[in-house]
C-alpha cells in the first residue's frame, strides 16, 4: 500500500527560505514523499533549487496562476491534483525535523488526522520556545487547541478518511478552519508530543499591528460564528471546547497590544497560555 505524503508548499517571495524548508524535506527518514512546491509570485523555483543542488524527481512545480493570490487559493492548486493518500501542509519558511513524517506515517495507520508539537524559533532558527510538547496523545476536536494553542499547519492528514479546501475569504486562521474540515468526518487526531515541526516567528508575526489584530479577531469571530451554526457538524463537547478556546483567545487578541508594550519580544503563545489555564482553573 502506498505510503506517499504528498508535501505542500505555497512560496510567495520565499527565494531567501525556501533553500532550508526543502532541505528538511530531502532530509526525512521516510523517503516515500512529493514536495508539491507552488509558486505565487511567478518565480521559477525549480531553477533556483537546481542552481543550489536541491532539486530532487519528488519535487513538483505548480504556479497559482497569479501574483499574491493567497496561501489558500495556492495551497488549494496542490490540493486539486494530489493522487497521493497522505497530505502535509509546510510553509516556505519553516522546517521537518528529520522523523516528521516517519512518525505521522506510523500514526496514520490508525488515525486519520496527525499533529505534532511545535519547535517555535526565530528567523535564524534560534530556539524560543516549545508548543504542544509532552506525550503523544489522542484528541477530540473540543482538546486540540488547548494543547495546540499556536498555528495548525504542522497537520498531516489520510485524505482518503478526510479532505477540505482552504478559504480564501478568511484572512487569518485558515489553518485551523482546515483542520476542523477534516474534523467533519475524521473524529479524533493523534498528537506526536515530540516537537517535530519548526515553526519560525518572524518579526512581522511578532508584532501586533491593528491590521493584523483586527484580522485575526475578525477570523477567529468566523470560525466561532461557523461553529454555532453547527458548520462542520461537530459533537456536542468539541463545539462547547472550541469555542472555550475561541473565546480565551479573542480576549487575548485585543490585550496583545498593551502587553506587547510592556514587554517588548513577548510571544503571543507566552500571553496566551496563562489566560487558557485560568481558565480552566
Amino acid at each position: 500500500m502506498s505510503q506517499t505524503v504528498a508535501i505542500i508548499t505555497p512560496a510567495y517571495r520565499a527565494q531567501t527560505t525556501l533553500s532550508s524548508t526543502v532541505q528538511s524535506v530531502l532530509g526525512q527518514t521516510h523517503g516515500d514523499w512529493q514536495h508539491w512546491i507552488v509558486a505565487d509570485d511567478g518565480f521559477d523555483y525549480a531553477a533556483l533549487l537546481a542552481e543550489q543542488g536541491l532539486n530532487d524527481p519528488r519535487q513538483v512545480f505548480l504556479t497559482s496562476g497569479g501574483v499574491g493570490k493567497g496561501a489558500s487559493v495556492t495551497r488549494n492548486v496542490a490540493l486539486d491534483q494530489l493522487e497521493s493518500p497522505y497530505a502535509a501542509i509546510l510553509d516556505a519558511d519553516d522546517r521537518l525535523k528529520p522523523q516528521k513524517l516517519e512518525k505521522a506515517v506510523s500514526a496514520l495507520a490508525d488515525y486519520g488526522i496527525v499533529t505534532t508539537a511545535l519547535d517555535v524559533m526565530t528567523d535564524d532558527f534560534q530556539h524560543l520556545r516549545y508548543v504542544g510538547d509532552g506525550p503523544d496523545r489522542v484528541l477530540t476536536p473540543g482538546q486540540h487547541k488547548w494543547v495546540s494553542l499556536s498555528m495548525d499547519a504542522m497537520v498531516v492528514w489520510d485524505r482518503r478518511r478526510g479532505d477540505g479546501r482552504f478559504d480564501p475569504a478568511m484572512s487569518n486562521m485558515t489553518d485551523l478552519e482546515f483542520l476542523l474540515q477534516l474534523y467533519r468526518t475524521i473524529p479524533q487526531s493523534f498528537h506526536l508530543g515530540a516537537p517535530l515541526h519548526d515553526y519560525i516567528k518572524r518579526d512581522g508575526s511578532m508584532s501586533n499591528s491593528k491590521d493584523v489584530t483586527a484580522g485575526m479577531i475578525a477570523s477567529k469571530q468566523e470560525i466561532h460564528r461557523r461553529l454555532l451554526g453547527g458548520h462542520y457538524g461537530l459533537a456536542e463537547d468539541a463545539v462547547a471546547g472550541l469555542i472555550g478556546f475561541l473565546n480565551v483567545s479573542i480576549a487575548a487578541e485585543a490585550a496583545y497590544g498593551a502587553a506587547l508594550a510592556a514587554h517588548p519580544g513577548l510571544l503571543f503563545e507566552d500571553h496566551l497560555e496563562p489566560m487558557l489555564h485560568a481558565a480552566r482553573v
